[in-house]
């Protein structure tokens, strides 16, 4: 699952409402809304979002963090480190080696310090 499938899955369970009815609200497919909940597809377009944001009456700062979600949802993530330092390589091949070895308070804990060392906010 991705975290804007995480989040969206959320925003349903907390309104009750079903894939389907949703998926024809916003004029997807029931089976495109669960593969984008459950990552199985990429992130949604931009138009989607609206759609999605709309459906939901969302507003201001959490419309922003749907948005951002869904930029950061990306399934099958490609990194290529040419051009880069050899840090930059052996940081990219040491997360695609062992991402799945990491339970997810360590994720959280990883994701924070990159955060914090690009100085956005957690």
């Amino acid at each position: 699952m991705t975290p804007f499938g995480e989040k969206l899955r959320q925003l349903r369970g907390e309104r009750g409402v079903s894939q389907k009815a949703m998926a024809e609200a916003i004029g997807v497919s029931a089976a495109y809304l669960s593969a984008l909940e459950h990552g199985r597809r990429g992130a949604p377009t931009w138009t989607l979002i609206q759609k999605i944001i709309g459906y939901f009456n969302i507003i201001w700062d959490d419309a922003e963090e749907l948005a951002r979600l869904a930029e950061s949802s990306h399934p099958r993530v490609k990194l290529d480190t040419s051009g880069l330092t050899p840090a930059a390589t052996e940081l990219a091949n040491l997360l695609a080696e062992n991402i799945e070895k990491l339970d997810e308070a360590e994720l959280r804990r990883i994701t924070a310090s990159i955060r914090a060392a690009l100085g956005r906010r957690p």
